[in-house]
């Protein structure tokens, strides 16, 4: 037995295998690109405003490369290929001509029907000699015939011959399909043959070589290494370690941006000459005096020595470029300047690893640190500084116009709750605003996504009283109120409710649906639609960027986490109009952890933090009361005992003190019923007292 290869000289088959393989590359290429993208700030409302800030032009053109880089150009560049390649193999497979391979057939060989006799079999042999034998025929050139030609087909009707009138070749004829017996298999290879013929088969090898065993390790290797070389946070292992290195339970905010400067990260721009070139100039300006801080870049004595103490480097350079983003210092320089708005989408992204970090530690002071630096590092002010400098146009003379002498900053809802006169009083003149500038100023104020807290309460589904290890919900309600909002419509008690699904309501209850009271009271459920706040107003930060609201319980006497903090990137009802009018909606936050082991009173300190805007915090105590399991027990059956009738003495006297009455029931067979109505769900003592933390 012996083995041969064929080739695909037909071009039948290697097109079906490309078409394949591109097909198997291809489309899920071009589903990961045609997916509608779920970046938040994609889908995202845009607050509507003409302003542009200083440097604007550089500070788009940074946005959009990193938005280009986003947009997968080299993956649409693929996805063209592919079904370029796709639609020439279809041609292919469509216009070629098939051939397919004959059975080895006596019969037809020899032009037979199948019910020949054998006499009939040798007789129409004995013609066919006559005529085909090589001694009697000649080639024909007409026909392309050839000696060679002729011999092959005489040997062909031969073997037919034997194959019908041989008992052995025809044992072999049926027992293997060929009057040999036992044939050699062919290998088919679908290419065709001049690829790997007349010299071209050491490209093949070659190729294959590079496929197997240079592009696919170093595709393979170059995935493993990117995953084991980044957090999840997407920062270098190398910078997260660094930042493990830097933190202390007492980390501030003037100490974490130090940290950030020790970030990996920033060498990818700050190569070569860069890496130290115009430093000096850039100290000279951030270490200027302040017209509302000591320095004009916002550091502190502690973070000023802590500047002078780096050696000079990329880390020097970055924690100065840091103090001038942050303090907003001209530096006449476009690189300068340019590396100065680079610096911050950065340390942007180093600050969530230092969350992370935080979060383990469980400490509340360095957590809270990292969500006042990621407001900072959106807006662009240096820690401690006022909240105004959010706002439009609003440069340190006007905050300091504006604050005066007070050693407290002023909020922007602070300001925009004085009266018009007066702000303008403050704020409009020379040096200061314009008209112009102050309309926008106060344009954008009115639409900042501030949630104002209502009620935070705690509660257990389906359950009136909350005993030990059961599972807690901690419901905040609160509206989003823009500062300076007029006509805000009076709370509706309604809304301060949290209603629980019902018990055969499973879409309501895996959050597919809500559970509201509607106008006359009766429970609905509605289908749940998240609703993204506008991106960030942030116009010196050189991306977009979708607010989160973090909220968290700590414990006031220890300083530590009392439970991490729930993420809120999505509302249940919508915050502003079509127009932009504020909706005020109530919106619902809940957040779920296990209750205390022990019964008792626990008092925690809620922290409500915008990680987009200074000063739109809210920090609150509520209490969780945990009854023992039997006490809770005994309290619901005390609960239960029924209402007065609404005709009795006692249940008129209720009815006048607005509590509940039953209806009365006529019974034949007892008098004692008494009415009952559905129970609502109860919470625990909650102050609810707000402090805005600025």
């Amino acid at each position: 037995m012996s083995s041969d290869y064929s080739y695909d000289e037909q071009g039948q088959f290697y097109p079906f295998f490309i078409f394949t393989l591109s097909t198997i590359v291809t489309l899920p290429l071009t589903y990961s690109l045609l997916t509608p993208s779920k970046d938040p700030e994609a889908l995202a409302p845009r607050i509507r405003t003409s302003y542009k800030p200083e440097h604007a032009d550089l500070i788009q053109a940074q946005a959009n490369a990193y938005k280009r880089k986003q947009r997968k150009v080299k993956r649409a560049i693929a996805v063209i290929i592919g079904w370029a390649i796709m639609a020439g193999m279809l041609y292919l497979i469509i216009t070629t001509q098939r051939t397919t391979a004959k059975i080895w057939n006596p019969y037809d060989i020899l032009g037979l029907s199948e019910s020949a006799t054998e006499k009939q079999i040798k007789t129409h042999y004995k013609k066919l000699g006559l005529k085909f034998h090589p001694d009697k025929i000649r080639p024909d050139p007409a026909k392309n015939e050839t000696v060679e030609s002729l011999n092959d087909k005489w040997v062909e009707m031969s073997k037919a011959y034997q194959a019908l009138t041989d008992e052995e070749v025809r044992n072999n004829w049926i027992k293997f399909g060929h009057p040999d017996g036992k044939q050699g298999f062919s290998i088919g290879i679908a290419l065709p043959k001049f690829i790997v013929s007349d010299g071209n088969g050491k490209y093949v090898v070659l190729a294959y070589a590079m496929l197997l065993g240079v592009l696919l390790p170093y595709l393979v290797g170059s995935w493993w290494y990117g995953t084991q070389r980044m957090t999840k946070d997407g920062v270098l292992v190398e910078s997260a370690n660094s930042l493990f290195r830097e933190y202390t339970d007492a980390t501030d905010e003037g100490d974490l941006i130090t940290a950030l400067s020790t970030g990996k990260e920033f060498g990818s721009f700050l190569k070569g000459d860069k890496a130290e070139s115009g430093l000096a100039k850039i100290e000279s300006r951030i270490l200027e005096k302040g017209q509302v801080t000591p320095f004009a870049g916002g550091l502190s004595e502690k973070d000023k020595t802590k500047l002078e103490d780096l050696e000079s480097g990329v880390r020097r350079k970055v924690l100065a470029l840091l103090w001038a983003y942050l303090g907003r210092v001209e530096l006449d320089d476009q690189a300068l300047n340019s590396a100065k708005y680079l610096v911050a989408p950065v340390a942007q992204s180093l600050c969530r690893s230092f969350t992370s970090i935080a979060l383990a530690y469980g400490n509340t002071a360095p957590l809270l640190a990292s969500y006042y630096i990621s407001q900072r590092l959106i807006q662009a002010i240096p820690p401690k500084a006022s909240p105004l400098f959010q706002l439009p146009y609003f440069t340190p003379a006007v905050v300091k116009a504006v604050e005066g002498d007070s050693k407290i900053h002023m909020s922007i809802q602070q300001f925009m709750e004085l009266p018009d006169s007066h702000r303008r009083k403050l704020s409009i003149g020379k040096g200061l605003l314009s008209e112009e500038q102050y309309k926008t100023a106060l344009e954008v104020s009115k639409q900042l996504p501030y949630f104002q807290v209502a009620k935070a309460f705690f509660k257990v589904t389906g359950e009136k009283y909350i005993i030990p290890q059961s599972l807690v919900s901690f419901v905040v309600k609160g509206r989003f109120v823009p500062p300076g909002s007029t006509d805000v419509p009076a709370i509706d008690e309604l809304d301060l409710e949290d209603v629980d699904p019902a018990e055969d309501d499973l879409d309501a209850m895996l959050g597919r649906k809500k559970t509201i009271k509607d106008s006359s009271g009766k429970i609905v459920s509605e289908e749940f639609k998240p609703v993204a706040p506008p991106v960030t107003f942030a116009p010196s930060y050189a991306r977009d960027h979708s607010p989160k609201w973090h909220v968290f319980l700590s414990d006031s006497k220890q300083g530590r986490m009392a439970v991490p903090p729930f993420t809120f990137t999505t509302f249940d009802k919508s915050i502003f109009t079509a127009d932009g009018k504020p909706t005020y909606h109530m919106q619902t936050l809940k957040a779920q952890f296990a209750a205390p082991p022990q019964a008792g009173n626990y008092t925690f300190v809620m922290h409500l933090v915008c990680d987009s805007y200074v000063g739109f915090d809210t920090k609150m105590e509520v209490t969780l009361s945990v009854e023992e399991a039997s006490k809770a027990a005994q309290m619901v059956a005390e609960d239960e005992i029924s209402e007065p009738e609404e005709d009795s003495l006692a249940g008129q006297m209720n009815v006048l003190k607005g509590g509940p009455v039953a209806k009365r029931k006529v019974d034949e067979e007892s008098d004692d019923e008494s009415g009952t109505e559905e129970e609502e769900s109860d919470t625990s003592a909650t102050n609810t007292d707000t402090e805005d933390e600025s």
